[in-house]
């Protein structure tokens, strides 16, 4: 066994049964306003989780409302366009390219780089093949421009 793998067992996992725990008071229709109202105030649904767990009590949006937090956000009209880990790769691959602007002989960038917008095209690949991008969605390194 490398030793890496030896260290980091220290998390909790999700419970094998999706129940509602009984110490939660929300029900489903104020879990889903919540959820609603933190979307409209600008948070991707992961935020949207951890604000939930931390500061409602809630532990999981899924078991209390029987639905993922995307789909309560599509079922409301507020769902990302692109999904959130694609937004996040992009953003990153947009940070990169920046740096490489400015420093072109940063070879390890480079192939960080290359790696991530690999990481991308299989990525968006599976989303097309699923449906939740359209079918001539492409990235285009130059053109994508999701922050200022």
């Amino acid at each position: 066994m490398k030793k890496s793998k030896e260290k980091g067992q220290s998390h909790s996992t999700r419970p094998a049964k999706l129940v509602k725990p009984k110490w939660i008071k929300y029900t489903p229709s104020e879990v889903e306003e919540l959820v609603v109202s933190l979307a409209k105030k600008g948070y991707p649904p992961t935020m949207i989780g951890l604000i939930l767990r931390d500061q409602y009590g809630i532990p999981l949006a899924r078991a209390v409302t029987g639905k993922k937090i995307v789909r309560i956000l599509k079922e409301h009209g507020l769902a990302p366009d692109i999904p959130e880990d694609l937004y996040n790769l992009i953003r990153r691959a947009i940070k990169i390219r920046r740096h490489l602007e400015e420093h072109p002989k940063d070879l390890h960038s480079k192939r960080g780089l290359q790696l991530i917008e690999a990481k991308i095209h299989r990525l968006s690949k599976y989303y097309r093949r699923k449906g939740v991008l359209p079918k001539d969605w492409r990235y285009k390194p130059g053109k994508i421009s999701i922050f200022t």
